[in-house]
């Protein structure tokens, strides 16, 4: 059986989609002729927007991981290493000139992000597993994409590995980007690493059409070598949940929040729905500013807003099967079509239907529409909004809808092992 070697910071007991992601691939994988080998961080050296040991039991026994010691600068910004804000500052409203320096300095001094600390420590590691468990190829996957430079120089290394590039995410273009400041030269620096990592990998895996497209027009000349292969929802996880709809009609948020992502337009709607006689419960789990909690509860009240912390992957799944609606809103940003947040295909796979704001022709209303008919809007379209809700509450329970099994992590595994399949190449020595 062929071995491949994935690079991911992220892994148990980090919590988050792009963790989800490549440990579930690593479960599948086996079955479609390849053996995953991980290299990661130590956690006693990482640095988790979230923390889920709930993850650890989905670890194939048998599954071969190496860890690294790293520096992580992060650790000079929080106490608490273990856990720093979400998408590193992005979500953090902190005004503070203490807030703003730390972005200015993670912006223009840790380029393309602090976790670069890891990147030595991780190449030398990665050397001695390729040339000992005999690899047949490479991902690296992101963000951080730090990450994506050890794929970068492991490249240079081997040159005939078939390195391949997972970008999650958008790089220079994601929605956040400016809150760090960025200087001329230092954008300068980062476009280069991203171009970089386009033009030399041999293979580049995207979430999404769109952020796809993106990455083509950046390098021209790469279009044959890029991949769409989405996120999905593993079957396991649904096994035993029980899918109901609850007595008073929830609508149900699961993830981060920041002050990027348009409220104004559901809180306009729900406002308007409340003062109508309807009664409903809005229910978000997960990271919610105190300024954009503020805002909720000034319109709604604490009758009809509750905040959950962030939880493990099971508790979330079950919260959105216990739900009567499913919520997701996009970030605003001229790049906002590219984002696709790995809850949309678990809200598929928990059979509910989903209210979407954002971009209608964006990469996770294309997914949602291959599943769900209609609840795709744009931010400003409060109407359509307060329609689509009122119509929910009428159905509530009438209506189940079929997970679509071409986002099950099964089937996604397949994919990616006829992506690994199309240029195979044998193990060879270092350059000299």
């Amino acid at each position: 059986m062929n071995k491949v070697l994935i690079v991911t910071y992220y892994w148990p007991p980090a919590g988050g989609a792009g963790v989800q992601r490549w440990l579930k691939f690593s479960k599948y994988l086996p079955e479609y002729g390849w053996e995953p080998v991980i290299l990661t961080v130590d956690p006693t050296d990482a640095t988790y927007p979230a923390l889920d040991y709930s993850l650890e039991k989905d670890i194939p026994r048998v599954l071969k991981i190496y860890k690294t010691k790293s520096t992580d600068w992060f650790r000079f910004y929080k106490r608490d290493k273990s856990k720093i804000p979400s998408a590193g500052f992005a979500s953090n409203s902190d005004k503070s000139l203490k807030g703003l320096l730390s972005r200015f300095i993670r912006g223009n001094f840790f380029i393309p992000d602090p976790r670069r600390g890891w990147n030595r420590h991780a190449i030398k590691e990665a050397v001695s597993i390729i040339l000992k468990e005999r690899i047949s190829a490479v991902i690296s996957t992101s963000p951080p994409h730090s990450s994506q430079l050890i794929g970068l120089k492991l490249k240079k290394i081997f040159s005939g590995i078939q390195w391949i590039a997972d970008l999650r995410d958008a790089w220079t273009d994601i929605y956040y980007y400016e809150l760090f400041y960025p200087t001329f030269i230092s954008k300068m620096i980062d476009r280069h690493f991203e171009k970089s990592v386009l033009k030399n990998a041999d293979k580049i895996i995207t979430v999404g059409h769109n952020l796809a497209e993106n990455f083509k027009l950046k390098t021209p000349g790469i279009e044959g070598k890029v991949h769409f292969l989405p996120n999905g929802y593993d079957e396991e996880d649904f096994r035993g949940v029980r899918h109901e709809f609850p007595s008073r009609f929830t609508i149900n948020y699961t993830g981060t929040l920041s002050e990027a992502y348009p409220v104004d337009s559901l809180l306009s709607a729900l406002g308007t729905i409340m003062n109508s006689g309807k009664d409903f419960l809005l229910q978000f789990v997960g990271f919610v500013p105190e300024s954009i909690k503020d805002k909720i509860l000034k319109i709604l009240g604490t009758d009809k807003a509750v905040f959950i912390p962030y939880t493990d992957h099971q508790k979330a799944i079950g919260y959105m099967c216990r739900s009567s609606l499913l919520l997701i809103i996009i970030p605003e940003n001229r790049n906002n079509r590219a984002i696709t947040p790995g809850k949309v295909f678990e809200y598929i796979a928990a059979q509910k239907p989903v209210l979407y704001i954002g971009p209608v022709d964006g990469d996770a209303a294309y997914h949602l529409s291959q599943s769900r008919p209609g609840g795709l809007f744009e931010a400003h379209d409060v109407n359509g909004i307060i329609r689509y809700i009122k119509r929910e509450m009428i159905k509530c329970g009438q209506e189940i809808h079929d997970p679509h099994p071409e986002y099950s992590r099964k089937a996604l595994s397949q994919k990616l092992g006829s992506i690994f399949n199309d240029d195979q190449q044998t193990i060879f020595s270092p350059e000299e």
